[in-house]
Formats: structure tokens, C-alpha cells, sequence
């Protein structure tokens, strides 16, 4: 069973990405924020992590190239997931180190497929 890390600082949002994704089988853990997320990663590395870009504390552009740099964190896929959805938000998101982006509101399957599509490539 693969761990994905959902990293929003919103509850909706986190609630939404966790239900989908334990419903096609995934476990979820979740941070509020890019610090947490830094903590869970560093205890317990996810398979994949999923993160929003505008957050307290540490945004997920921050986040992207802290995980990429780090030893233990730099082959984990990243699928940024945001409400910016510019082009050159698309494309920023990428040059941090993000694997993939999808731009909110997205349909579930998009989603999951994505996640799916990510994970495969690590096998």
C-alpha cells in the first residue's frame, strides 16, 4: 500500500484529497503546513507527496526544493496541487522540482490518475 502525503493548510482541502485517495486504497497522512511536513517526511519518508503552494510557515515552492535536496527525499514524486492555475504557475511549479501539477477545482480521477502515473514511474 502506497503513503501519500497530502500538505494543505486547508481542512476541506485535505479531507477531499485524503477521501479520494484512501477510497481507490492509498494510506494518507497529512501536514497543515511545509514545516510539518518537513517533520513527517524526515520521520517517516511517503511514497508520494501532494501540496498545495500558498501556505503559512512554508509555501509549497519551498517545500518542493527543500524535499529535492534532501538524501532521503529527493526520489519522492511530487504532484503540486494549487488554485494556481496560470501557465507560469504551471511552469514555476515544475522548475522547484514538482513532478507534476494539476490546478484545483480538478476531477478525482485526474487525480488519482496522476498519483497512479507518478508511483508507476518510481517501480
Amino acid at each position: 500500500m502506497s503513503t501519500v502525503l497530502i500538505v494543505d493548510d486547508s481542512a476541506t482541502a485535505r479531507e477531499m484529497l485524503s477521501s479520494i485517495l484512501q477510497n481507490v486504497g492509498m494510506r494518507v497522512i497529512e501536514a497543515r503546513d511545509g514545516v510539518e511536513a518537513q517533520q513527517k517526511i524526515t520521520d517517516s519518508p511517503p511514497d508520494i507527496v501532494v501540496l498545495d503552494i500558498i501556505m503559512p510557515r512554508m509555501n509549497g515552492y519551498d517545500l518542493c526544493r527543500w524535499l529535492k535536496k534532501t538524501p532521503n527525499g529527493q526520489n519522492i514524486p511530487v504532484l503540486m496541487c494549487s488554485s494556481k492555475a496560470e501557465q507560469f504557475d504551471r511552469y514555476w511549479g515544475i522548475k522547484q522540482g514538482a513532478d507534476a501539477y494539476l490546478a484545483k477545482p480538478f476531477h478525482p480521477s485526474e487525480l488519482i490518475e496522476t498519483v497512479k502515473n507518478l508511483l508507476r514511474s518510481l517501480a
